[in-house]
């Protein structure tokens, strides 16, 4: 039987955007070899994509923790409880988190449990890997070697590497990725994320505390002159120097992501007639963060109900540019400043002595602040010192 859609991926995007199509009575196969599977990602879920996803997502349909703190520091810096009570220094410079702000997954049951959502719909999932896509004015035929499907649309949710993307435009380039590569660290856990900005590479190390153990890693343009081994080898310094996961099983991880630059996002390719992009493939990753669930699973619920209105893919291209797109652009142009040593130490100083700006700090880790208007509320948040610095950095 020839389906309404076919999905290129069960990853968040995928998933959620088979649900949401079946829901609403689409016939929907989903093709993915190796999903519910663990990802190279901090599995952070903030609370702007559970609220997508409550209705079909039950609060106990997947272990978390439930971050009460983030914690920032910049090199030279303690990173750990134990150095700032024997330094007395840095202490401030922990964001209190409300309670849904931020919680950490396995990515391995996060997105098991938006696959069983799916099946739950009525959509279907075929565990084989689509191998070509044809697309012409009649529809979508899909090949896995094996077998042959079709359908009228294709809709690919299929990351960084993404096979429909590869069809239908061109595989990201080289500078147009980044590398997350680091360690799973087994049998320990916490409640506070730890994040050390960078300023070479241009970034962060993270450590996020899933339900049994860490995810610890660090993120770099893959054009940037330092490989995987190079960049797991200082987050595994780092490991060490913080004393964050003492005597814990390190479990190497590497994973491309999309990371773009605003003149990229001005000719991103997000769909055509009888296909389109969301999630990875489609580029939407927020460059400074490289946070890419929410807007994955934003992608997914705006293409789902661009089709089941019966418009065309096109009208999908420009909802999500309006909303999505314009703000991860912004996120673009102030990547480059925003990861100065002189503007990290400032942002440093500034969250561990005023309570204003870790209110906005704290929002952009629930991502309730824009882009847009970051730079003045901070301005306007700091005392005078310190806003004189942020104009002069």
């Amino acid at each position: 039987m020839r389906d309404d859609v076919a999905i290129l991926g069960a990853g968040p995007a995928g998933a959620w955007a088979a649900f949401v199509l079946a829901r609403g009575g689409a016939r929907v196969t989903m093709f993915d070899p190796s999903h519910p599977r663990e990802k190279a990602c901090g599995g952070g879920v903030t609370g702007r994509a559970l609220a997508l996803v409550r209705d079909a997502v039950a609060d106990g349909a997947f272990p978390r923790t439930v971050v009460r703190t983030a914690r920032f520091t910049a090199p030279g810096r303690p990173a750990t409880a134990t150095a700032r009570r024997a330094r007395g220094a840095d202490e401030g410079a922990t964001v209190t988190l409300d309670d849904g702000t931020l919680v950490v997954a396995s990515r391995a049951a996060f997105d098991a449990a938006l696959v069983n959502a799916a099946a739950r719909a009525g959509a279907r999932l075929v565990r084989a890997r689509v191998t070509a896509v044809t697309i012409d004015a009649h529809g979508v035929t899909l090949d896995t070697g094996s077998d042959r499907f079709t359908a009228d649309v294709v809709v690919g949710a299929d990351g960084a590497n993404s096979l429909l993307r590869r069809r239908v435009a061109a595989p990201f380039r080289r500078d147009q990725l980044s590398i997350a590569t680091g360690f799973f660290a087994h049998g320990a856990t916490s409640d506070e994320i730890v994040i050390e900005l960078t300023g070479d590479p241009p970034g962060y190390i993270w450590s996020f505390p899933r339900p049994d153990h860490l995810a610890i890693g660090i993120c770099a343009q893959a054009d940037a002159g330092i490989t995987a081994a190079q960049l797991r080898a200082r987050t595994a310094a780092w490991i060490d120097r913080t004393g964050i996961a003492s005597r814990a099983a390190l479990e190497p991880y590497s994973w491309p992501i999309p990371s773009l630059t605003a003149s990229d996002y001005e000719s991103l390719p997000l769909a055509g007639a009888r296909w389109a992009l969301v999630g990875d493939a489609a580029g939407l990753v927020d460059p400074i963060t490289r946070e890419g669930i929410y807007f994955a699973l934003r992608s997914a619920d705006l293409v789902a109900r661009s089709l089941m209105s019966g418009r065309a893919t096109s009208t999908y291209a420009a909802s999500v540019g309006d909303e999505l797109v314009r703000e991860l652009a912004r996120a673009a142009r102030l990547k480059a400043g925003f990861f100065r040593p002189a503007f990290l130490d400032l942002m440093v100083d500034a969250v561990a002595h005023s309570a204003p700006v870790r209110r906005v700090v704290a929002d952009l880790v629930a991502g309730r602040q824009a882009y847009a208007t970051l730079k003045w509320r901070l301005i306007k948040t700091l005392e005078v010192g310190l806003a004189w610095r942020a104009l002069t950095a």
